[in-house]
């Protein structure tokens, strides 16, 4: 696992961070993927989260990169430094709602539909930015970009005029310089496709696979 790690690292230059996708992955596996430099993990399910939360405070920072039901965002804002799927006002809402009751404020990324997939979260492309127009007026959250989940194609390639469909969007929304608005992060690309989202201009990579094999 170190060896994937440092050769993934190595192909990131430092302006690209990684997250290291740790759903069904048990507790001591990621205890490995820490002590090989790992800060940042992502996290599917807030009940699994939950499990690693207590055995890992304070050891490493976690990410939700799953969608979010509304009934499960009270204990997720407790979990998590970063929520990467907001994609509608209602969970907008519901995060401002339960981080203005532990008085924090929740760093998200607001999820985009690049492919309209009916089946897939995120909000389609052209309604992006009325979504963050509205998210920017919430007191307890803080929009750092966006994140996408490209279609899933055998050939990786195939993925490349999502991303940059998002990336143009990303700049466009950076360029409106929105109040409480920053856009710093682009998490884009997971063990298949970071590579052509790296040269697509992202600066997150999402990968488990190809750190930790197959899952079992």
């Amino acid at each position: 696992m170190r060896n994937n790690i440092e050769k993934i690292k190595q192909e990131l230059s430092s302006n690209i961070k990684l997250i290291v996708a740790t759903k069904t992955r048990s507790i001591e596996e990621i205890k490995q993927a820490i002590e090989a430099g790992i800060g940042i993990i992502g996290e599917n399910y807030v009940q699994e989260a939950e499990r690693k939360f207590e055995a890992l405070k304070g050891k490493v920072k976690f990410h939700c990169i799953g969608h979010l039901q509304t009934n499960k965002i009270k204990k997720a804002v407790e979990i998590f430094d970063m929520i990467q799927t907001v994609d509608s006002v209602k969970i907008a809402k519901e995060i401002d709602k339960r981080c203005g009751d532990i008085r924090k404020i929740m760093l998200i990324l607001v999820e985009i539909n690049s492919g309209k997939e009916p089946n897939k979260e995120g909000v389609m492309p052209e309604d992006a930015i009325n979504l963050i127009k509205y998210i920017s007026k919430l007191e307890n959250v803080k929009i750092k970009g966006l994140m996408t989940m490209a279609p899933y194609f055998d050939n990786p390639e195939k993925d490349r005029p999502y991303f940059r469909l998002t990336k143009k969007l990303f700049n466009e929304i950076k360029s409106l310089n929105i109040p409480n608005v920053d856009m710093e992060i682009l998490s884009m690309g997971m063990s298949d496709s970071y590579k052509i989202a790296i040269e697509e201009g992202t600066n997150m990579v999402r990968i488990g696979t190809k750190i930790f094999g197959p899952r079992q």
